[in-house]
């Protein structure tokens, strides 16, 4: 079967990517930690397509944002999303790929952050992302939050940052 990856702007793509989220999401996030949460929209998305269908998203998120008092560039993932008859297939870890050497191309990208919940943790850990055991801060319609909701994980470009304090400066991806 094959299939396609397409880079896109965030905001034109959402229109495509809804009918994924909704599929994806809807039943999941009743229970969610996450489920109060307001969510940044994402600059560029990788979409992956599979018989003519998107298959798979991830979301790009690019912010300047303070890691122990330094300002620095970041990039950020979220949105990772497999319609459940595209699963076990390897294309989350075909658009994480994707995700991550668009990051890398930017070339201010001094690390990638993303938020995971428990059972997706392993998925992440083989592929190269590390535990950040440290606190984030995030903006929130009631004003800047620890965010504790899902845990923080971060992929090395440049920086490795396993501790300490990233805030973001604006909503979590």
């Amino acid at each position: 079967m094959p299939i396609e990856v397409e880079i896109r702007n965030g905001d034109e793509s959402w229109e495509s990517v809804a009918p994924l989220f909704k599929t994806v999401w809807t039943s999941i996030k009743q229970n969610a930690a996450w489920r109060g949460v307001e969510w940044a929209n994402a600059d560029l998305r990788v979409l992956l397509e599979a018989d003519g269908d998107i298959a798979c998203h991830v979301g790009l998120y690019f912010r300047s944002v303070t890691w122990n008092g330094l300002k620095m560039h970041i990039g950020g993932i979220g949105g990772v999303s497999t319609h459940p008859d595209f699963r076990r297939r390897g294309y989350a870890s075909v658009a994480l790929n994707a995700a991550i050497q668009t990051m890398r191309d930017r070339q201010d990208a001094q690390f990638v952050l993303l938020f995971c919940e428990p059972h997706n943790e392993a998925f992440y850990q083989t592929r190269g992302w590390h535990p950040f055991a440290g606190e984030v801060y995030v903006d929130q319609p009631e004003g800047r939050i620890l965010f504790t909701a899902m845990a923080p994980f971060v992929f090395d470009i440049k920086r490795a940052p396993r501790r300490g304090t990233i805030d973001l400066g604006g909503l979590p991806w």
